[in-house]
């Protein structure tokens, strides 16, 4: 088989079960499991080995003609290099693991076989954009992904959280595709041609006529597929859906595919001193903001939902100061450590029977309860928060340090200020990443009050696939010495003042979160405990399969209660209301688009329903009344006629002697 015909299996494979599971899933749902599990699996076999025979080499093109369109062709175009294998192979393991663990978690789940399909629709989308070497094919999986992402997301569409959680997703992706679609007519009006590689050689010769409003229109599509601000809002009330779904969306498709689209293009994007500017303030305000939040969001889901927001600011920090490199490295520490650490949020969840932390803080003995995903989640939440020896530590120093050349003037083409500006908010958001990471850690699994109620084992397909993902989560930091091999040849090893830096905030921000916890607990302890303290083998308000499904607590109100241990409450004080909420951007964005566009709806309907159909209701309604009018002159009665007619004649003779005599 060769790379070439292997590569075009690893997006076909995910497609084809799609298909097949569709086909198949109320005929005969024994096969539903092993449609959705194996051609995954086959997948990422195929992507490991394209990455070993790509192996960093030299590029590898194939294109073939796809259809004559009079001006600028579309090819089904292949480019396979070190950063598109790579990913490729992130992509499938991660999909795999979240089929394998959806077999389990949604087990009893009768829209699975529909579930299922889009999952591995939504991984062949994904595959497409990384392998396409042309930029209208890579579209056709770039808007996949978000129908795909709608259905996901609204999988419990029986809950007005999942079902306006869908419509926002589409919705705010869609608005950053409009000027993302004219950016790439832009790109191939100069270039002649939608194929990357001839785009990126109109670049280099310089002959991109309109640089800055290229990339910034292409900017506003990577904002909303990979969650940046002013478009980040959608991520957060994504999880809405199931668990595995959001692991998916925020490991290793969708929000990925941004990241992935500028760093394919980053010419484009280098070329204008302005859009590095505007991705460099968009990283930090999306870093700095999204680190806030999610030191005060209680639900577990949306404090990883806003950790992935954080994590996707460096990576385009990274971008902005020009090393693509970096961006992808940190693409696939974080691709594998946030994967395992939303799976071993299902396991607390369906192990707990909430998503509140609040209410997690409350029972004893979690840790005990779920001990291989409190084990994987410590070593993931310590990558996330740059610890060494983890992955994480490394591509976050690699990060830095790109931008801490770029601040020094080491970086041609790269101004400072983007630099300064990508540095002093990566170690600011170190310290708050390890501040959330570490209260994470100390409100789910340091409880001391009593036992949770049981829930039953977790199944073996759930807490094996998090053993899985802690090897890539371990193991990636290491390769650090090896993908400048796979990439452009920059060193991704760890520099001696950023990697101190950055360690020594995020130690100080895990220390400052432990001390305020310490503190908080003897408040806590005077306070009652609700519901669960004081029956806490009584049955929940809800089952659990409710919980999991509908995302209620499932221990009344002390779930969604304010809980006074939270440490995050005491170190953000005032601020921290405002954080809870994102910081009222989705308030902000109903006052001036929603509640006008609303507005302007009803004015349209009023005016349609009581004046345009008006005019035509009495367009209809004037001729009706007319025939009738003239039926009822028509008697019959010769008569009547005849002095009708006689009577007419003799106004008319009248009216003509009037005319005559005036005249």
């Amino acid at each position: 088989m060769t790379t070439t015909t292997a590569a075009v299996l690893v997006p076909l494979l995910p497609f084809l079960g799609a298909v097949a599971t569709l086909l198949t899933g109320r005929r005969a749902p024994g096969f539903v499991r092993p449609l959705a599990v194996l051609p995954t699996l086959a997948a990422a076999a195929l992507a490991v080995l394209v990455a070993c025979r790509q192996g960093g080499g030299q590029p590898l093109d194939a294109a073939r003609r796809l259809t004559p369109t009079g001006s600028v062709p579309i090819d089904l175009a292949l480019h396979l290099d070190g950063f598109a294998v790579l990913v490729a192979v992130l992509v499938t393991v991660v999909a795999s693991c979240v089929q394998l663990y959806s077999t389990a978690y949604l087990r009893e789940d009768p829209r699975y076989p529909s579930y299922a399909a889009l999952v591995s629709l939504f991984t062949a989308a994904m595959l497409l954009v990384v392998y396409s070497g042309d930029l209208m094919v890579l579209l056709v999986g770039w808007e996949v992904m978000g129908v795909c992402s709608y259905f996901l997301v609204g999988h419990y569409w029986e809950t007005e959280a999942a079902r306006s959680a869908s419509l926002k997703a589409f919705l705010v992706t869609k608005l950053g595709d409009v000027p993302f679609l004219f950016g790439l007519f832009l790109l191939a009006s100069d270039a002649g041609t939608f194929r990357i590689t001839g785009v990126l050689h109109t670049v280099a010769t310089g002959s991109l006529s309109h640089p800055t409003l290229t990339a910034l229109l292409l900017l506003a599509g990577v904002a909303g597929k990979s969650a940046q601000f002013p478009l980040h809002t959608w991520l957060p009330d994504a999880m809405a859906g199931p668990t595995p779904v959001s692991a998916l969306i925020h490991a290793a498709t969708m929000v990925a595919a941004g990241v992935y689209f500028t760093a394919r293009l980053l010419p484009v994007f280098t070329a204008s001193t302005a859009a590095l500017l505007v991705l460099a303030v968009m990283a930090a305000v999306t870093m700095l903001g999204s680190a806030l939040a999610a030191l005060a969001q209680d639900d577990i889901k949306r404090v990883l939902a806003y950790s992935t927001v954080g994590q996707l600011g460096y990576m385009t920090g990274a971008l902005a100061v020009g090393d693509r490199g970096a961006a992808v490295f940190h693409l696939l520490t974080h691709g594998a450590f946030k994967a395992l650490l939303f799976l071993g949020a299902g396991v607390v969840i369906h192990a707990a029977g909430t998503n509140s932390l609040a209410a997690m803080a409350r029972m004893r003995g979690l840790a005990r309860r779920v001990p291989d995903a409190c084990w994987t989640m410590t070593v993931a939440l310590l990558a996330l928060a740059a610890i060494p020896p983890f992955s994480g530590f490394f591509s976050k120093e690699a990060v830095l340090g790109a931008a801490e050349h770029a601040a020094r003037g080491e970086a041609p083409g790269i101004p400072g200020a983007a630099g300064w500006t990508v540095l002093l908010a990566g170690l600011v958001t170190a310290l708050l990443t390890a501040a959330y990471c570490a209260r994470l850690w100390l409100m789910c699994f340091c409880g001391k009050d009593p036992d949770a109620a049981q829930h039953g084992r977790e199944s073996a397909a759930m807490t094996g696939v998090l053993w899985v993902l802690l090897i890539p989560t371990i193991a990636l930091g290491l390769a650090a010495w090896q993908l400048p091999d796979w990439f452009d040849g920059r060193s991704l090893a760890p520099t001696l003042p950023t990697s101190l830096l950055s360690t020594g905030c995020a130690l100080a921000g895990g220390l400052v979160v432990y001390g305020a916890w310490r503190r908080t607990q003897a408040l806590a302890a005077r306070v009652p405990l609700g519901a669960v303290a004081a029956d806490p083998e009584a049955a929940p308000a809800v089952s659990e399969e409710e919980a999991i499904a509908t995302h209620l607590a499932a221990y009344g109100s002390i779930a969604g209660a304010q809980d006074p241990a939270d440490p995050g409450r005491l170190l953000l004080g005032p601020l921290h209301r405002h954080a809870a909420t994102g910081f009222h951007l989705d308030a902000l964005y109903a006052a001036l688009f929603v509640r006008p566009v609303g507005a302007a709806a009803r004015l349209v309907r009023f005016l349609d329903r009581e004046v345009v159909e008006t005019y035509v209701r009495g367009a209809g309604t004037a001729p009706g009344w007319l025939g009738a009018a003239v039926r009822r002159a028509q008697t019959g009665n010769v008569q009547t006629y005849l002095s009708v007619l006689f009577a007419g004649s003799v106004v008319l003779a009248v009216a003509a002697v009037l005319v005559a005599s005036g005249a």
